[in-house]
């Protein structure tokens, strides 16, 4: 049941709340246990450039990505997954938990945004306190196991956007009873969503998204900014770079 306006806390993730792709972290530690095929590793990279440059076609990269891991059981891989986690949590840096929590604790409700496929996304919402995780939703077969296929559009431009509005939904709201919304983000391909949000926040933005930021006005900060600047922090005005 509604309780009157409410405010919003949303944060991309790689580059963002982390200085690495989580993806790769992930591939890295698959690699270490021998079970990727030769190559993989190098194609992983090829399809995160053309991320980075905008020109990916985000259902292609999931195919590759978490089709290539269709062999193994979600059970398998999960198992994997917190393998991880003490790396995870070590590499998450102290100013992306200051925010996230600084967030938290002026009662906004908050969750991470993100491309990446769910279930690497949820082991590093665990590690950053969200427990909200609007991400890819990677398909599975009769048997349970993942086709490589993405259920609804990917978590990725305009359909951030979407994601939003149906999480909302979820929860009987709408943006009409949003009274304030951050989003940060360190990518071009963002842009939708940092444009739906009331209070947009570039984080070492990527050269497109920086002249983006520069002629709206928008705040540019950087994490290693941020750090040791308290709870106020995103009530605060940010530190312009």
């Amino acid at each position: 049941m509604k309780t009157g306006a409410m405010q919003i806390a949303l944060f991309d993730l790689d580059h963002t709340l982390i200085p690495f792709d989580s993806g790769s972290l992930f591939t890295q530690h698959l690699a270490s246990l021998g079970v990727l095929e030769p190559g993989f590793e190098d194609q992983y990279l090829e399809w995160c450039r053309r991320y980075a440059e905008g020109s990916v076609d985000m259902a292609q990269m999931h195919r590759f990505t978490v089709g290539a891991l269709a062999v193994h059981p979600p059970e398998r891989l999960a198992g994997w997954l917190r393998q991880l986690e003490p790396r995870i949590a070590e590499r998450v840096p102290d100013a992306s938990l200051a925010l996230v929590r600084a967030h938290a604790a002026s009662g906004h409700r908050c969750a991470l945004v993100t491309a990446t496929t769910r279930f690497i996304a949820e082991a590093f919402a665990h590690a950053l306190g969200l427990r909200d995780v609007l991400s890819t939703q990677p398909a599975v077969d009769r048997q349970g196991r993942y086709t490589g296929e993405i259920v609804g559009q990917a978590c990725f431009r305009e359909h951030k956007v979407a994601h939003v509005q149906d999480w909302l939904a979820r929860h009987g709201r709408s943006w009409r009873d949003v009274e304030r919304s951050w989003f940060y983000s360190d990518s071009i391909n963002d842009l939708p969503l940092l444009r739906a949000v009331s209070d947009p926040v570039a984080v070492d933005p990527d050269p497109g998204l920086r002249r983006e930021a520069t002629r709206r006005g928008w705040p540019i900060i950087t994490l290693a900014g941020l750090e040791g600047l308290g709870q106020g922090l995103p009530l605060a005005a940010p530190r312009r770079l």
